[in-house]
């Protein structure tokens, strides 16, 4: 479904002043905006709007001297990395493989920190950006960066989780808030490779619930003539404090055999409830190139139980919009993607968040009649 009546790019890499940026002054090199894309999305107690948003800040020439460079942080600064050209598969413009080894290692093209953007309740023009809040790595366990975040209201907190990247392991970081806009840092919560940690806004049972997504380079198939597809899934888990997560022992969203839409999956933004169940917006990858399609799906879960599926949208919800991202032409790497990650509630419609490109912010208003 496209052709929605607001539907637009709201910030962008030239919105982003690198003065002001986290790695300024520390690496004696010329840094640009790569992306400032897949945003989280909150309503403030003074009713504005807030997206924080994954900039991926890039060097502007990491070849040089036969090496290609990469950006790390090391006990409170940021150093340079650097990789011999021979050593290295350089295809994929946001990473680069390491040769050589049993396992597949790669290192990034950007190192990744969370900016706060305050927006107008409708959230299509910005109030303020908060520099003064950003959220940097501050430990070892996310020496690359901290990616594409996630921001949940549960009661009067809010809870932020993050992707935290190193060597050391691919962890999801939370975050948490009394107004919104301050975030401090709880800890690490889960310790193994998950890309989508999105938590319920709100209790079930008196539990925390969150949707993970799992990763790995093997997958068990379904039986021949499963309308299931084995690979990645949105899977569950439950907490009594937001910090202990346990495996939920019902699967979550699965990807269906019958549409290469589904070959890859993972959660979009934090279940919502409505008077028809949890709302969950996800996305879903049909294979293409390296990259592949990214688009945006839905689903209804069950109130009292979110591994109750209850319906699913099976057209596309988002598709990548190329008219958007025209007028940043210069600036694309990549195509066919549209990575949904925020939703709030805007009385008759809900005002949805999404990176495009993996280059910028676009915010789309959506009927909630949609979904019935």
């Amino acid at each position: 479904m496209t052709g929605f009546a607001v539907d637009c790019l709201v910030f962008g890499p030239d919105d982003v002043d690198l003065s002001r940026s986290p790695l300024a002054g520390h690496l004696g090199a010329e840094t640009y905006v790569l992306g400032a894309f897949n945003p989280a999305l909150t309503r403030l107690p003074n009713g504005n709007l807030a997206i924080f948003v994954r900039v991926a800040e890039a060097l502007r020439q990491p070849v040089f001297d036969g090496h290609i460079h990469a950006i790390r942080w090391a006990d409170g600064r940021y150093v340079l990395d650097a990789w011999p050209l021979d050593q290295v598969d350089t295809s994929d413009p946001r990473k680069f493989l390491i040769r050589g080894g049993r396992w597949k290692v790669m290192a990034l093209t950007s190192l990744s920190w969370i900016l706060p953007v305050e927006l107008t309740p409708d959230g299509l023009d910005v109030v303020a950006v908060h520099y003064d809040k950003a959220i940097a790595p501050q430990g070892s366990f996310q020496c690359y960066g901290v990616e594409d975040a996630r921001v949940s209201k549960v009661g009067d907190r809010w809870l932020m989780t993050t992707c935290s990247v190193s060597p050391e392991r691919h962890s999801t970081t939370l975050y948490s808030s009394l107004n919104g806009l301050d975030f401090v840092f709880e800890d690490i919560v889960l310790d193994h490779q998950n890309k989508d940690m999105l938590i319920f806004e709100g209790k079930i049972g008196g539990k925390f619930w969150a949707q993970t997504r799992p990763l790995g380079d093997l997958y068990f198939a379904y039986p021949p003539g499963s309308e299931w597809r084995g690979g990645p899934s949105i899977n569950l888990a439950t907490s009594p404090d937001a910090i202990h997560w346990k495996p939920h022992r019902e699967p979550g969203i699965r990807p269906h055999a019958a549409t290469l839409h589904t070959a890859r999956m993972g959660g979009g933004t934090p279940p919502i409830l409505t008077d028809q169940g949890w709302l969950t917006l996800w996305h879903g990858v049909e294979p293409k190139e390296i990259v592949g399609i990214y688009r945006t799906y839905w689903s209804i879960l069950d109130p009292a139980d979110p591994a109750r599926v209850l319906r699913t949208g099976h057209a596309p919800l988002l598709e990548a919009a190329p008219d958007l991202t025209r007028p940043l032409e210069d600036k694309m790497y990549v195509r066919d993607v549209v990575f949904t990650t925020g939703i709030v509630d805007a009385d008759d419609h809900f005002v949805v968040a999404s990176g495009e490109a993996d280059l910028a912010c676009r915010m789309t208003h959506i009927p909630q009649d949609v979904f019935r």
